[in-house]
């Protein structure tokens, strides 16, 4: 009498357990992305399709970076403290105030984001143009 024993193993895997491990992941990472609220700047960049010159009746108001870190607005050199005060000055004035924000080519980033923060703190719409 010849008895076979049936130690087979068995070759399945089983997807249940891990639909439920993929399911669960993505409901996290939906529910912990929808928590972060993005701290971005609102800036306007100069396009073809859309039109982003200032007011004819306005004379616009250009801050130039230059690659040393020296700041002009509208032709004046200041500080980045006096830069603060005069926009904050300027927006009082006008309300639709938009800073036109010319670095040179190598200016370093923080210069220019310096400058996006003071617009970005007042309010006021900053157009980045290209570097000269």
């Amino acid at each position: 009498m010849g008895l076979k024993k049936r130690t087979k193993v068995s070759a399945e895997f089983s997807m249940s357990s891990l639909t439920d491990i993929i399911f669960l992941l993505l409901i996290f990472f939906m529910l912990t992305s929808s928590m972060i609220i993005p701290n971005a700047l609102n800036l306007k960049l100069p396009g073809r399709s859309q039109s982003t010159q200032p007011p004819k009746d306005v004379p616009p108001t250009i801050v130039e970076i230059k690659s040393n870190g020296s700041t002009y607005l509208n032709g004046g050199k200041v500080t980045t403290s006096q830069l603060n005060k005069k926009v904050r000055e300027l927006k009082r004035k006008d309300k639709k105030l938009a800073l036109i924000i010319t670095p040179d080519d190598n200016t370093a980033n923080e210069h220019v984001v310096a400058v996006m923060d003071i617009a970005y703190r007042y309010g006021v719409t900053a157009i980045l143009t290209d570097p000269k």
